[in-house]
Parts: C-alpha cells; sequence; structure tokens
C-alpha cells in the first residue's frame, strides 16, 4: 500500500496515531494493544525521512515519540479532550441519578437533557468547586 501525504498532513497523522494508541493503551500497563504500538513506531518510523527527526526516538529497540514529541503540547489537548468527556459523563450521571434511574425514551428525554445542560452549565461557571461529599457517608 501506499499513501502519499504533505508534510503537514504526515505531522496530523502522527499526532491522530500518538493520541489514539494514548486512548488506547495508556491505562492497560503490561497488557498494551501491542499491534497499535507496532503501527505507531511504524508511523514515527518514517519522520527522518521527511526532516522530522526530532519527532521520533529509538527506546528499547523501537522507535517511539519522542520526548519532544510529547511534550510538544499534545498532551493539551488530550488533557482538553479528557475534560470534556469528564464533565459530560458527570453531568449526565448526576442528571440520570436525580431522575432516579429510569430508563430514558421519549417521554423523559427533554427532562434529561435540560438536567444535564443544567449541569454542564454549573461546571462550565464553576468547575467541581460545589460538588460536596457527605462526610457521614464516608
Amino acid at each position: 500500500m501506499k499513501l502519499e501525504l504533505t508534510k503537514k498532513q504526515y505531522r496530523r497523522l502522527l499526532d491522530m496515531a500518538y493520541i489514539g494508541n494514548w486512548v488506547l493503551n495508556s491505562t492497560r500497563g503490561d497488557d498494551r494493544f501491542t499491534d497499535y504500538d507496532e503501527v505507531e513506531s511504524l508511523l514515527f518510523s518514517k519522520a527522518s525521512e521527511v526532516g522530522m527527526n526530532t519527532l521520533a526516538e529509538r527506546y528499547r529497540g523501537e522507535i517511539v515519540p519522542s520526548r519532544a514529541f510529547a511534550e510538544g503540547g499534545i498532551h493539551e489537548a488530550i488533557m482538553n479532550y479528557e475534560d470534556n468527556v469528564f464533565f459530560e459523563i458527570l453531568a449526565e450521571d448526576l442528571a440520570r441519578r436525580d431522575m432516579d434511574d429510569v430508563p430514558i425514551d421519549e417521554s423523559n428525554y427533554a427532562e434529561l437533557a435540560s438536567r444535564i445542560d443544567a449541569y454542564i452549565n454549573e461546571f462550565e461557571e464553576h468547575g467541581t468547586d460545589n460538588i460536596l461529599v457527605d462526610s457521614d457517608m464516608m
């Protein structure tokens, strides 16, 4: 298979491969999806061929994203995504809890959406500052 990319497209592909592999493998410890590591390694191994030597390095015999790549802002994008997903999941979980975890259908979807929006607005304004846990429950 032959794939032709501009340098900018190739650079974006490296970002996407790194982010995808991070999502799949960062929490797996030794139980990694190695086939994704291999694809990431293959993509980063081509960096030197297009003058992007600083984006890849050899580690334990494998080509991996370099420290310069990993510390170059890609984790900010990942963290922004994680923050958004965290608040969206939390808002939905709290809204469903408030509705006593009833099954959601056409008759109560608008109420769920309204409650989710209220929580999202709260989180946008105050983050988690107003979330309290009853210490008597601990």
